[in-house]
């Protein structure tokens, strides 16, 4: 039997005892927009549903999967988005973030309140695909398809940790490397040694937890030079595998009350995130905005 493959050749880069759990491992320079690519979703359709102004993908977790695999094989750099309540407000304000969405291969409903909004229209969302589910599918995925994955941010040793999790569910997975980079401005040089290492390890799947939105907006900046065939933003997944965050017990998950759970963890750092959160989701509820059916093409709107 094939045991884990963990390349070493990326050691951790330790932060600062003042980096925040969840926070982004570095920086994140400031780069020019891309100009328009050519998409996979030119050749894989996927339905949408509109939500809030984001057009989301109607995918299960099964679906999402299958999806992942069939963009991996084409081998052609591509992103996917998790989007939850937080990353919807974030996208009121930062603009760029609509271009990162539309050129995504699919914008995946990592939240309750969209999933239930969604079946106010016609067109509803089959349920919540979670980041820190996703992870642990695609780490099956690989497992059985071979592909290498390779976890980039977090704080020091928390993606080592996360890898070493999934390779104990998984023992065939192979893991192309892990990196913390420094909680600081990058040089260019620093920069592009990174893209470089990242680009050397081969990897098929790159799971980046640089915290939202600059997550979304490093991995759009940096696609064509990573030359990865699929790469994800997953916040805090790898400390719910590190252990290093507690996730909330399945009943809270149920009843979509994750959240909460997690502001009782950490108050001092989620609590002002989520005061947010719901107050951006009280003015969407006022504004009365509901799902829209996507335009077939050549429609006017």
């Amino acid at each position: 039997m094939q045991t884990n493959t963990i390349l070493n050749g990326l050691q951790p880069t330790y932060l600062s005892q003042s980096a925040l759990l969840g926070q982004p491992a570095f920086e994140v320079p400031t780069l020019v927009p891309q100009p328009p690519r050519p998409a996979v979703t030119e050749d894989i359709q996927v339905e949408t549903t509109n939500v809030w102004g984001t057009d989301f993908a109607r995918l299960d977790m099964a679906q999402t999967i299958e999806l992942a695999d069939r963009v991996v094989k084409i081998r052609q750099p591509e992103y996917f988005v998790t989007a939850n309540l937080n990353y919807l407000m974030l996208c009121e304000e930062h603009p760029r973030l609509a271009e990162v969405n539309r050129r995504s291969v699919a914008v995946i409903a990592d939240g309750h309140p969209i999933v239930r909004q969604s079946r106010l229209g016609e067109r509803a969302l089959p349920g919540r695909v979670a980041g820190a589910d996703l992870i642990v599918e695609l780490a099956r995925l690989s497992a059985i398809r071979g592909y290498r994955m390779f976890l980039l941010g977090a704080a020091p040793g928390v993606s080592q940790a996360a890898a070493n999790e999934l390779c104990r569910r998984f023992p065939e997975l192979q893991v192309a490397g892990c990196y913390s980079p420094p909680f600081r401005g990058l040089t260019p040089a620093e920069h592009a040694e990174m893209l470089n290492r990242i680009k050397q390890s081969r990897t098929d799947i790159l799971l980046v937890a640089f915290g939202q939105p600059k997550g979304e907006l490093w991995i759009y900046d940096n696609l064509q030079e990573l030359d990865v065939p699929l790469s994800i933003q997953l916040g805090a997944s790898f400390d719910f595998l590190a252990g290093t965050a507690r996730r909330a017990p399945e009943f809270w998950q149920r009843v979509g009350c994750e959240w909460l759970f997690r502001a009782f963890c950490d108050p001092k750092r989620l609590g002002p995130r989520y005061a947010k959160n719901i107050a951006f989701l009280i003015k969407k509820k006022l504004a009365g905005v509901s799902p829209r059916r996507p335009l077939a093409k050549g429609t006017a709107s």
